[in-house]
């Protein structure tokens, strides 16, 4: 009998598994690739704010639950937990593309202490220093789990009961940045030149300021989740609704974001795709969801792989393809495009086996070690 817990894991590991696919068809296209792929992957750069749901819906769930049960946060095995999840793999990335050069997919990178303090996505001249820049995401999401669990911690009681308020308020700051960016800068830039997509990716596409969306959907829904009986009865009974009205918004929020750097799609676009994937989010933990009730072999290890194959993978087909070209092998066909893509796979099955358990075996230490009483 599947437990409702596995149901909810179930259901977010195919929607792990469908973004990193987004993200790899997106990613795709700035390498040689056949044809079909410019159309396939059009959409795909909405797979990182699938991510930025996902997180914000699971982390703040966790934190949530925490507060709930034992009345406050320890940030400090939070942090830790955090740690050793990312800081291993990311780590070991960097490495990767700072001392091997025949890793990078570009020639320049952004300097180390911005990759180092998570704030390479501010400033990020992806047209000069575009190596390793799909980092700009991760920047975002650490400063998020830098910034939630201190912000519950010091919140008074008296105030969280208006969290909501503050999420649609973060949420309304971050659209009316984009509005204001586009209308006084990006918007005076010619469409046709460099210099625009620079800075439009610099201005609006990048900084954690124009990017709250989707984080503050997933903060939202796991809020509703966790503090309205009302509203998480009428999520567990209503699962395949939801993931019709989602589906049905996101195909509005493609048409709005037909062309990614409009002015539509760069303002209220991006807002639209958040709430899209939320909805679908909130299908996927829905006890009557078809999307809760299979599991999958397949999503389920893509799903544990996606962090890894998100670090590595521009290395990868970078790699792949250079091999390719070097024995005079069709590297611009499908049959290339899915041998890349199995090389991803197997990339994150060796970051698994070599950084992130052996990493995990170390945490599970350190926090056994600190859950034993003290003796006097």
């Amino acid at each position: 009998m599947i437990t409702k817990h596995s149901e909810r894991f179930n259901g977010l590991d195919h929607l792990r598994a469908l973004a990193i696919i987004l993200v790899l068809l997106y990613h795709y296209r700035a390498f040689k690739h056949p044809i079909w792929i410019e159309t396939v992957g059009k959409f795909g750069w909405t797979g990182v704010d699938l991510f930025f749901v996902l997180s914000g819906f699971l982390i703040s769930g966790q934190l949530f639950r925490e507060m709930e049960n034992t009345g406050r946060i320890n940030v400090k095995i939070f942090y830790i937990k955090r740690f050793f999840r990312i800081f291993p793999p990311y780590f070991f990335t960097l490495f990767l593309y700072f001392t091997c050069p025949f890793f990078r997919e570009r020639e320049a990178l952004s300097p180390l202490w911005k990759f180092m303090t998570f704030t390479q996505n501010y400033g990020l001249d992806v047209i000069n220093q575009g190596t390793f820049s799909h980092a700009w995401s991760l920047c975002i999401e650490e400063q998020f789990y830098l910034i939630l669990p201190l912000l519950l911690l010091v919140m008074p009681v008296k105030l969280f009961k208006y969290f909501v308020i503050l999420i649609i308020l973060v949420l309304s700051f971050s659209l009316i940045m984009r509005i204001i960016i586009w209308n006084d800068f990006v918007s005076t830039i010619d469409r046709d030149s460099l210099e625009f997509w620079r800075s439009w990716y610099m201005e609006i596409y990048y900084p954690t300021h124009t990017r709250l969306d989707g984080l503050g959907i997933g903060v939202l829904t796991g809020y509703l989740m966790q503090y309205s009986v009302g509203f998480k009865k009428s999520i567990n009974h209503n699962g395949n609704r939801l993931f019709l009205i989602g589906i049905l918004l996101l195909s509005i929020a493609f048409w709005v974001c037909n062309e990614q750097s409009s002015e539509a799609a760069s303002t209220f676009g991006f807002t639209l795709v958040a709430i899209s994937y939320g909805f679908i989010v909130l299908a996927a933990v829905s006890e009557s969801s078809f999307l809760s009730k299979h599991k999958s072999y397949i999503t389920a290890e893509l799903a544990a792989l996606s962090y890894a194959i998100y670090l590595s993978h521009k290395g990868v087909i970078n790699i792949v393809q250079d091999i390719f070209e070097y024995f005079d092998f069709e590297n611009s066909d499908t049959v290339s495009l899915i041998l890349c893509l199995l090389a991803c796979v197997a990339v994150g099955l060796l970051y698994r086996f070599m950084i992130e358990k052996p990493f995990a075996a170390i945490k599970n230490r350190i926090l056994k070690v600190k859950d034993k009483p003290m003796l006097f």
